[in-house]
């Protein structure tokens, strides 16, 4: 059997408050007669943790462990069964299509189009001007130990950030140093320790991640979230949400 990411429970904590069986658009949770948050089955779990920002106590965490593969198609059957059809449209994996398409993968690799900018051409005009300032940029390649890190403020960006934003390099990583990352493609073992050690070396004056709107996106949230109380430092974390259409939908 394959390990992967799935939900664990931490019974002693859950308070039952349910609020993580209507975040999971699976329907993986549900409460048991205990009024504890518990698996239905392994195979409706697609391990991306949307519930672990509804829930208030802590109870939930992503693990790897030997699992059933998340089968999509028995969870789209399991929703369309339990809460009907416009819910089992939004089921990880399985698009807008009905259920003898095949699973489209993430809810973030749907296939869209973003209409173009009504504004008129404004003309030419000067490049751009970049405001990288350092390198290497990967989570995976930084050295904690980078001297440009220190008393610098913190930018950890998902990959897709910067070509959704249209004014990324001004109005984001202007006067920032930048770490980026992808919760869901990358190997992420060791990106909270590495985080925490860039924050507990540096004496940074600021932390702000960077995430899209796509569920799979917020993983880069909770890592840089831990990754600060790893490191004992008392730092506030900034989040900005992007949506693919390139428009900030929360910031700060």
């Amino acid at each position: 059997m394959p390990k992967r990411k799935i939900i664990e429970i931490d019974r002693g904590l859950c308070n039952g408050c349910g609020l993580c069986t209507t975040a999971c658009a699976e329907g993986a949770l549900t409460l048991d007669a205990e009024n504890k948050a518990v698996l239905v089955r392994e195979i409706y779990c697609d391990g991306l943790g949307a519930c672990l920002d509804v829930c208030p106590t802590g109870a939930l965490k992503v693990v790897e462990r030997e699992s059933p593969s998340y089968n999509p198609r028995e969870a789209c059957r399991h929703v369309l069964k339990t809460r009907g059809p416009a819910a089992a449209a939004r089921v990880h994996g399985v698009g807008h299509g009905p259920l003898h398409q095949p699973p489209s993968g993430c809810p973030g690799s749907i296939a869209r189009d973003i209409p173009a900018s009504e504004e008129p051409d404004e003309g030419p005009s000067a490049p751009a001007k970049s405001r990288l300032s350092q390198w290497p940029i990967q989570l995976h390649l930084v050295s904690p130990f980078a001297p440009y890190f220190k008393d610098s403020d913190l930018l950890v960006a998902a990959d897709c950030t910067a070509f959704a934003l249209g004014d990324f390099h001004q109005n984001l990583l202007r006067g920032k140093k930048l770490v980026i990352a992808c919760p869901k493609l990358d190997e992420t073992a060791g990106y909270v320790e590495k985080l925490a050690e860039i924050i507990r070396q540096n004496d940074l004056r600021s932390v702000t991640v960077a995430i899209m709107t796509v569920p799979c996106c917020s993983g880069l949230d909770r890592m840089v979230r831990q990754a600060v109380e790893l490191s004992g430092v008392p730092l506030e974390v900034k989040k900005v949400v992007i949506g693919i259409d390139g428009q900030v939908v929360q910031a700060g």
